[in-house]
């Protein structure tokens, strides 16, 4: 959502949950303060689970989309990302990490506006 604050109006989180659900995927999203908000706007759609700890969205999870700057997102455990995805797969849209660093750590990295890294 919006860093630093609940204000989800025109959130791009918002078009990109609405995109992948009517896919048929399935979604759990974490944000530090407007989960609540969340919650309130996306009630109507039995795809999304908002959860309250940022690394639980990663159980079960195929791969993880970002797209918020927190602060608390840029520096995450990389290790404890690869180990809990079912694939090593991140969609990066606000581009918080280096594409080097991705590769090197095994991520297949997908980010805006830069060239995808670690794919086969």
């Amino acid at each position: 959502f919006k860093a630093n604050t609940d204000d989800m109006r025109e959130a791009s989180s918002l078009a990109v949950i609405e995109a992948l659900t009517a896919q048929g995927m399935r979604i759990k999203a974490f944000d530090p303060v407007a989960a609540e908000r969340g919650r309130e706007l996306l009630a109507d759609n039995g795809a999304v689970e908002i959860l309250d700890e940022q690394y639980a969205v990663l159980e079960g999870a195929a791969a993880l989309a970002v797209v918020t700057d927190w602060n608390q997102f840029r520096n995450p455990d990389f290790n404890r990302i690869k180990r809990d995805l079912s694939a090593p797969l991140i969609f990066d849209g606000r581009n918080l990490y280096s594409p080097d660093i991705m590769a090197g750590q095994g991520f297949a990295y997908f980010s805006i506006g830069r060239q995808p890294v670690g794919i086969s």
